[in-house]
């Protein structure tokens, strides 16, 4: 069994030593002032530590606690919930003085270990699967690991030093993480605002912002005499490529998308759609949360018979209709005109009833190679971010003795 990390900081040579749970954690019973100085917590698995007040009616809360004893916490203790089976049973309190239900279990660091280390380290794959293994009931979702069984766990454990060094750079790595996700979160709200100027709203006959030189108002049209259906099946069982469709990515290979390829790889794909190459896809009981794509590939490949498969004519700039597919516009002509119950769908027959209004050609080509260009930007950080978190991983793995 490993007794140190595969990767370590220049001067740290010592062997990681085994200590348990009750080695490294305290437990504090104390109970919370009943004032604004301890806001209400509340415990999400997988998330830790959040403020109640984000999730419920704070007001109503705080009026319900009265009189109940809740638990008081500071920044760097630990909850613990003996309910949760999986990762997620443990987390860190970030957010300093605070009041939390009695059923959670509030652990302080002992001694000079780091409470972010430990908040790390704790939440890792082998602790969880100790949790697992000592969980106790019959009924799923009833399972609980009591107190004494969590703190009789193992972990190796380097010296405080070696932690506060470790812990330095997961923290660096996740402050920017976090910056990376804010400025993804920001250009995809640029795009959306974008969107809502560069199409005519309800009303208009032209959009709020234009490029110089085009003054006149876009044509009204209906969608169905724009477009065509022509997805046909492929009773042959040609081998082409099974694609999916994403609701970011649009168009994706199968092999990307599942492991192994996909259900499709080996089977019969006789009743699967043909795509020929510059056709729109989407699944018309998911196209409401954004499932449909533009094919752009110079080969025939196959989809699910789900999908709804047509071309456009060339009055429009295939581009131009993506980016209006992803408008708030579109999005209202879906609420509108879907049928169903507890499933909503909008097959073909709905969305050839869509109207459009429509600029020159020339117009549809600048608005497509401004969004297409936004489109560039968000996937490229969304690839440097899904890196980046790769990373981190990586490093979980290689600086921790998790063996």
């Amino acid at each position: 069994m490993a007794k140190q990390p595969k990767i370590r900081f220049k001067g740290f040579t010592e062997e990681w030593k085994e200590k348990k749970i009750s080695d490294l954690l305290l437990e504090r019973i104390d109970m919370a002032p009943q004032n604004d100085a301890y806001p209400l917590m509340a415990f999400v698995a997988n998330k830790g530590i959040v403020s109640k007040g984000d999730r419920y009616d704070r007001s109503a809360l705080i009026k319900d606690a009265v009189n109940k004893p809740y638990k008081r916490t500071s920044y760097g203790d630990f909850i613990y919930s003996s309910n949760n089976l999986e990762a997620g049973s443990i987390g860190m309190n970030f957010y300093g003085n605070a009041s939390i239900s009695p059923v959670y279990s509030i652990f302080a660091p002992k001694g000079d270990n780091n409470p972010y280390y430990l908040g790390v380290r704790l939440a890792m794959p082998d602790v969880i699967h100790e949790m697992v293994r000592c969980r106790q009931g019959v009924v799923y979702g009833q399972w609980k690991i009591h107190e004494d069984e969590f703190l009789n766990i193992s972990v190796k454990m380097p010296k405080p030093d070696e932690q506060k060094a470790i812990s330095q750079v997961i923290i660096d790595l996740t402050t920017t993480i976090s910056q990376r996700e804010t400025e993804l979160e920001k250009l995809k709200n640029i795009r959306r605002a974008l969107l809502e100027k560069l199409f005519p709203q309800d009303g208009q006959s032209t959009p709020a912002i234009r490029f110089k030189g085009f003054v006149d108002k876009w044509e009204p049209k209906v969608l169905g005499n724009e477009i065509e259906e022509t997805g046909t099946k492929n009773r042959n069982n040609l081998p082409l490529e099974s694609y999916s469709i994403t609701n970011e990515a649009g168009f994706i290979p199968q092999t990307e998308k599942f492991e192994n390829g996909g259900y499709l790889t080996d089977a019969d794909k006789t009743m699967y759609t043909i795509v020929p190459p510059k056709s729109f896809a989407y699944n018309p009981a998911r196209i409401n949360v954004g499932s449909i794509g533009y094919y752009n590939g110079t080969k025939d490949v196959i989809v699910s018979s789900l999908y709804i498969v047509f071309k456009t004519s060339e009055a429009i700039h295939d581009d131009f209709l993506m980016a209006w597919f992803k408008s708030d516009i579109f999005n209202h002509l879906i609420y509108k005109l879907q049928e169903g119950g507890v499933r909503q769908y909008f097959f073909y027959d709905k969305i050839v009833q869509c109207p459009i209004l429509l600029p020159k050609t020339p117009e549809q080509e600048k608005i497509a190679k401004l969004v297409n260009s936004l489109n560039k930007t968000i996937s490229l950080r969304e690839r440097q971010l899904t890196l980046l978190k790769h990373s981190k991983q990586a490093l979980l793995e290689q600086m921790f003795v998790n063996e």
